[in-house]
């Protein structure tokens, strides 16, 4: 019996293991391709509110807007009117869980309370929630915690 120390076999069974994966992955690809020419989409990473649903509910506030419409937002309202507003939960205990507010494409920072108070919801024109790192990978470090990208009716003109 030959005997190999374990620093040897552990970088072999590795490159074993990725070789037979990439192999066994790519072979699963093709024939799921092959018995269903239309794959489902993969599931959305973004959510968007328009301007028509907007319009349904026009008294509501814009923060309350997305709590309802879209998965994976919690807004929550402290006891003194602020509000806060976290995407797929919380992603740290000493920073800030604040998501990036962009606004015509200009990041912005919330009031004092955490709301959007001076914006007119009748000013928008639609609401994107970005929630996965591939579609906030653009907002950087600052959009770790999910992306709001508020598109106004004025942008368009």
């Amino acid at each position: 019996m030959i005997w190999y120390p374990a620093r040897v076999l552990l970088p072999v069974g590795i490159v074993a293991g990725l070789i037979l994966g990439c192999a066994h992955g790519r072979a699963a690809t093709q024939r799921d391709a092959a018995a269903d020419p239309d794959p489902a989409p993969p599931p959305p990473s973004s959510s968007t509110v328009t301007a028509d649903d907007i319009a349904r509910q026009p008294t509501v506030p814009l923060e309350h807007l997305i709590a309802g419409r879209v998965a994976g937002v919690r807004v929550t309202q402290a006891p003194g009117g602020g509000i806060s507003i976290q995407i797929r939960g919380r992603s740290s205990f000493v920073l800030s869980n604040e998501p990036l507010f962009v606004v015509d494409g200009f990041p912005i920072t919330p009031g004092p309370n955490g709301t959007l108070s001076w914006l007119n919801p009748h000013d928008i024109a639609s609401i994107e929630v970005l929630k996965d790192a591939a579609s906030t990978a653009m907002y950087g470090v600052r959009g770790g915690n999910g992306v709001i990208v508020i598109k106004t009716k004025r942008s368009d003109q």
